[in-house]
């Protein structure tokens, strides 16, 4: 039975490379596009670093070109929108290229936005941020489209729940580690970062703050930086449970997040002692500043 118009639907990053016997289709042929034509995917979840990586791609593309074509879709106003080649295309600009050799492909937004994630998940580095709005884009993708993308399989095959279609495409272990991401995209931007930094244990961070209102996010966030503390997982179960009787406030919080720490060590130092030190028409100010000067000089000794 022929498909519906006869339209060619493309729906895994893989597919994009196949090519069948026989005469191909222009749009696998790829082309020469100029830079400036060339415009990032919107809300594109992975970032695009200068970094060492970077540096190496752009001698390789200075040497030898862009070896595996990009993929892109044109866009309504103009121009064409990059769905797989934002690292090749930032590794063209530093290597002083001017075009860039891609697929140019008719895609809507569910399958576009399919191909990217799935193309970017093969970066060796990928931030727990970073995988957190992919997943997010592309189970909403998945369930729009109401289908299972993968059209190599048979019609019989029973669906998967997005999620785990998600968790068998990109390797993860199972759905749960899917939400789990997914969850961390509630994060506020400070927490979020702890995250990326591996400061703050993904897992705790998204089965302990991400359920947390955006204003409660605020007052833990700022009660860390006051006590510069990461809290615990049994502090943040403390706090889950301390939000079900009552509101939480910074100062609740502050007492969560104490509890254990020792307590903060204080240097006095009396006027009348230091003043032996100093001329007597020196400042405060100006007597802290060459304090602080002399304390790091002796903490570059002492390392």
């Amino acid at each position: 039975m022929k498909s519906s118009a006869g339209k060619i639907q493309v729906t895994s990053f893989q597919d994009m490379f196949q090519t069948g016997g026989g005469t191909e289709p222009d749009d696998r042929t790829p082309r020469e596009i100029p830079l400036s034509e060339l415009f990032p995917f919107k809300n594109h979840p992975f970032q695009v670093r200068d970094d060492e990586a970077m540096q190496k791609t752009a001698e390789s593309i200075a040497r030898s070109g862009v070896l595996s074509p990009g993929i892109v879709r044109p866009r309504p106003e103009e121009g064409y929108e990059i769905i797989a080649g934002h690292r090749r295309k930032r590794g063209s600009e530093l290597a002083g290229k001017d075009i860039m050799l891609v697929f140019v492909r008719e895609l809507d937004d569910d399958e576009a936005t399919i191909i990217m994630v799935d193309s970017n998940l093969q970066r060796e580095k990928i931030l727990p941020s970073e995988k957190a709005f992919a997943y997010k884009m592309k189970m909403e993708a998945l369930k729009h489209q109401g289908k299972r993308s993968d059209l190599t399989l048979e019609p019989a095959v029973p669906k998967l729940p997005a999620r785990d279609k998600i968790a068998q495409d990109a390797g993860e272990n199972c759905g749960l580690t899917v939400t789990r991401y997914i969850a961390l995209t509630k994060l506020i931007p400070p927490l979020l970062t702890l995250v990326d930094e591996d400061k703050l244990s993904f897992s705790t961070a998204a089965d302990y703050i991400a359920i947390l209102t955006e204003h409660e996010q605020m007052i833990l966030a700022s009660a860390m930086d006051k006590l510069g503390v990461i809290p615990t997982r049994s502090q943040l179960v403390k706090i889950k449970e301390q939000r079900k009787t009552e509101m939480l406030s910074i100062t609740v919080i502050e007492a969560i997040l104490s509890e254990g720490c020792p307590a903060a060590v204080q240097v006095v130092l009396k006027q009348t002692k230091l003043r032996q030190y100093f001329p007597q028409d020196y400042t405060a100010q100006q007597m802290e500043e060459v304090i602080v000067s002399l304390l790091e000089t002796w903490s570059v000794q002492h390392r």
